[in-house]
């Protein structure tokens, strides 16, 4: 009798023993102990579905565990919390909740009901859904026209799983020669739309780009049919471990080829516009961007290994932080460059003066800016500088402007002066390198010792070598103007005139001003300047 009395109590307390759903450690544990073979009791594994019939639950906690292996998703209990009071922060408010794999199945969690923790009728709900996902309704048919002889096994795998991953790998392979040259001419479609042209450089980015993207599809194919295979967890675990590795890194591929896809678009577009600075922006621009792929790639393949990259992020900022107060200056120039790209104050090979410096831009860095003085000489300005101090620009000039004063000899005669200043004046409507509407060249004044002709030209390049180089072709036409007009160029002195000396002849120079040779010789002066390459 005693015996009869005390045996229900004994079994409750072996429940109470062996069923734990006092946190979502136990709970966990609860349910896939009990579906272990060796301990295989799934009206136990049952009690953690809440709210449904004994046969319900069962059917659900047994077609979970399916998912989980099916998916190759291993539980590592050690992580699971064993606080009974557990919260995870979800937006503004928080909840007694712990979800098993956020990332790869969030819609699989446990959380705290009337004092205890179960799956969620969330999860519960989801469930059917799970299961039909992971083994479609063809897999039951294709099960039931496999012959007896195809359920034995070699190294603990049934023949038919062998041979269907062989066909998984040949349809695979199918699959990605097809993909290859749909993804190719899908890209070089969208290139043309956007570029409206053909170049042979983005054609074999684009064929780099399309490879990895097939291998995406090939992987996503496998991802969604290998679970119809119904290996063991362990197999699952090792395969979709590899897989996830793999599209990480065919990701990281696509990513980076896009970025030097795009870049190369983006400088055909640079060399199209008149600044020269956004040709130095593509270099830079290239580098960020596969800095960002690279990181973001290398953080997604340590959550696939399990490391914590929540303690490395922390770890990361806190050594940043401790990075940047060493490293201001270099912080500075950092923003400094942004600054410079933003505002744009000057362009490569611009003329600037920026305080004592004064050159052409050669080169603007994450750090500093590099700047030739006329001299070939080399000055390196950091950038946070450079965006504080005034920029003298002369080549954001709509013209270089060129004034200079011509000093005849005072016993030119105006006869020639006229002569001489209209062959200047028809010089620059020749000169190609000047602006024909905008000049001037007049007799402007009376100096020491000479008679002035100003020259005001604007040159149409806003290059220093170019100007330079016009500089001196209209200087040497100049020149053989005057020689062939015979004027000649005043410089200082003293003259001592002596009215009356026996035998002595006047020193003053004999001028010719007729006019017909005037006109003959400007006008060959004048041609002679054109034909000149």
């Amino acid at each position: 009798m005693w015996l009869l009395v005390l045996l229900p109590l004994f079994t409750v307390a072996q429940d109470s023993i062996r069923v734990n759903l006092k946190n979502p450690n136990a709970t966990v544990y609860t349910h896939l102990y009990f579906l272990q073979s060796d301990s295989y009791q799934p009206k136990k594994a049952a009690k953690t579905i809440f709210g449904l019939s004994e046969d319900d639950a069962v059917k659900k906690a047994i077609k979970l565990k399916q998912v989980l292996d099916g998916k190759g998703l291993f539980v590592d209990i050690s992580k699971i919390p064993i606080n009974p009071n557990h919260k995870d922060s979800i937006g503004y408010s928080s909840y007694h909740r712990y979800v098993l794999f956020p990332q790869r199945m969030p819609q699989i969690y446990v959380e705290k009901i009337d004092g205890s923790w179960y799956y969620s009728s969330e999860t519960v709900a989801k469930i059917e859904g799970l299961y039909k996902e992971v083994f479609p309704w063809y897999i039951q048919k294709l099960q039931s026209l496999i012959p007896a002889s195809g359920h034995k096994k070699f190294l603990s795998i049934e023949l038919w799983q062998f041979l269907g991953a062989l066909i998984l790998l040949l349809l695979g392979f199918l699959l990605f020669i097809t993909a290859k040259r749909v993804a190719f001419y899908f890209l070089k479609r969208i290139q043309h739309q956007i570029t409206r042209n053909t170049n042979l450089e983005v054609d074999k980015v684009l064929k780099k780009l399309a490879h990895p993207i097939s291998l995406l599809l090939v992987v996503a194919f496998v991802d969604k049919i290998f679970p119809s295979l119904q290996f063991g967890l362990d197999i699952n675990t090792w395969i979709f471990l590899i897989l996830n590795i793999a599209k990480t890194v065919f990701w990281i591929y696509v990513f980076l080829k896009l970025v030097q896809v795009v870049m190369r678009i983006y400088a055909e577009f640079t060399e199209r516009t008149h600044s020269r600075l956004d040709d130095q922006l593509v270099p830079i621009l290239h580098s960020f961007l596969t800095g960002i792929v690279m990181v973001v790639g290398l953080f997604r393949l340590l959550v696939l290994l399990g490391v914590d990259t929540t303690t490395m992020l922390a770890g990361a900022t806190v050594g940043g932080l401790a990075f940047a107060l060493a490293s201001q200056d270099t912080v500075k120039n950092l923003i400094g460059t942004i600054m410079i790209f933003l505002d744009k104050p000057f362009h490569i090979e611009d003329w600037i003066e920026a305080g004592e410096v004064v050159g052409t831009v050669e080169k603007v860095g994450f750090r500093s800016t590099r700047v030739r003085a006329a001299d070939t000489s080399v000055y390196q300005i950091p950038n946070s500088k450079l965006s504080e101090i005034v920029i003298n620009n002369k080549g954001l000039r709509l013209f270089r402007r060129y004034n200079t004063n011509l000093g005849l000899r005072y016993d030119t005669p105006p006869e020639l002066i006229e002569a001489f200043v209209k062959g200047v004046r028809e010089l620059i409507i020749a000169h190609p390198e000047t602006r024909s509407d905008s000049y001037n060249v007049e007799f402007t004044g009376f100096g020491d010792s000479a008679l002035l002709v100003m020259v005001n030209v604007y040159f149409k390049s806003l290059a220093w070598g170019i100007e330079q180089s016009s500089k001196h072709r209209l200087h040497i036409a100049i020149v053989k103007l005057a020689k062939e007009l015979g004027v000649d160029f005043a410089f200082p002195s003293t003259t001592v005139t002596i009215e009356q000396f026996p035998d002595r002849k006047s020193l003053e120079p004999k001028y010719n001003i007729d006019k017909d040779r005037i006109d003959l010789v400007i006008h060959k002066v004048i041609t002679d300047f054109n034909e000149e390459k």
